[in-house]
């Protein structure tokens, strides 16, 4: 099942499952140092708000990898499941998670300026770097 804002998908063992009832059609590149080493490369994800069923919530761990996020993956296989945001309730969710992302438009990117050198993506993209990501998103102390 895959709409524009409903997707469904599954980890690598199934025995996690996810249905994300307000998924935004735009996936984002992450460049920073932190979803570099957890993914192994650019995290590339898209925005599914606090509206997520998990199945099978007992097969994920979480790790607080900063005071406003955590990172969500499957005991079992070690399929990346989510990057949670703590304030908020927001869950941003690696587009290759949904079984059929096909309505997904690559579009964004943060922390450009900490991409290394020896990859590009081609499309035009919105870029913002460290600076600008945290004076637009992060709280006001």
């Amino acid at each position: 099942m895959s709409t524009p804002d409903s997707c469904e998908g599954t980890c690598l063992c199934g025995a996690v499952k996810i249905h994300a009832t307000n998924v935004k059609p735009h996936v984002g590149a992450c460049h920073c140092g932190m979803c570099r080493k957890w993914s192994g490369g650019p995290l590339l994800a898209v925005e599914c708000g606090s509206q997520l069923t998990f199945e099978g919530k007992e097969n994920i761990t979480a790790f607080s990898s900063s005071a406003w996020a955590e990172r969500g993956f499957c005991k079992h296989c070690g399929t990346h499941i989510f990057y949670h945001l703590k304030d908020t309730e927001d869950y941003i969710i690696p587009a290759g998670f949904f079984d059929k992302p096909t309505s997904f438009t690559f579009d964004h990117q943060i922390f450009i300026d900490k991409k290394p050198d020896y990859y590009t993506f081609a499309n035009e993209t919105e870029n913002m770097t460290e600076a600008e990501v945290f004076a637009k998103y992060m709280p006001a102390e």
